[in-house]
């Protein structure tokens, strides 16, 4: 059995994120005229992501994924090197066209319950004191990369031994969030 390897950023241990801290830039991995990302916000919902939309870096099972406030976000460096991945998908992932790392994604639905955060990879960025992953969502669709089946208990044994408890969907606050905006949006609830 070789080492299990969920993600750089939180393989040895997760950071702790600080109140304080008030954003800072994501940058691509570019060498040359990187893209650069300024966020003026701290993120929420930090967490390891299972599916297979998400950028992950190589060797990565996880993608770690937080989300920002839309008009905290700007980009402020090489623009023109973005590419919206899928245009059919629910999030528009801009992704470098040099690198292939997604900068961020974006909702344009109004309707969609998430609309007006953007999506972020913390790792990205240079700074620290990003809010720290607390949970993880979409774990049995690690299994939709060619992941072994088999070795599913491990992977969430691995996770909550860091403190993420898994998900194969998003966490209850989050699901709550959904059900609550749909709930809404059809009536049942005022």
């Amino acid at each position: 059995m070789s080492a299990l390897s969920l993600h750089p950023a939180i393989d040895n241990g997760i950071k702790p994120g600080s109140d304080a801290f008030k954003g800072g830039t994501l940058v691509c991995k570019c060498k040359d005229n990187p893209v650069e990302v300024t966020i003026d916000s701290q993120s929420a919902h930090n967490h390891a992501c299972g599916c297979t939309k998400c950028w992950k870096p190589a060797g990565a099972l996880f993608s770690v994924v937080a989300v920002v406030p839309r008009d905290k976000l700007r980009v402020t460096k090489n623009a023109d090197k973005l590419a919206i991945v899928n245009k059919e998908a629910p999030i528009q992932r801009y992704a470098c066209k040099g690198c292939g790392v997604h900068m961020y994604g974006r909702i344009e639905n109004t309707k969609h319950p998430f609309f007006g955060l953007d999506f972020v990879h913390t790792e990205l960025s240079p700074q620290a004191g990003w809010s720290a992953p607390g949970f993880a969502a979409f774990v049995s669709s690690v299994i939709e990369s060619g992941f072994d089946p088999s070795r599913m208990g491990e992977v969430r044994g691995r996770l909550k031994q860091l403190g993420l408890e898994p998900y194969d969907c998003l966490s209850p606050p989050l699901m709550d969030a959904i059900a609550t905006h749909t709930a809404k949006a059809s009536g049942a609830l005022r």
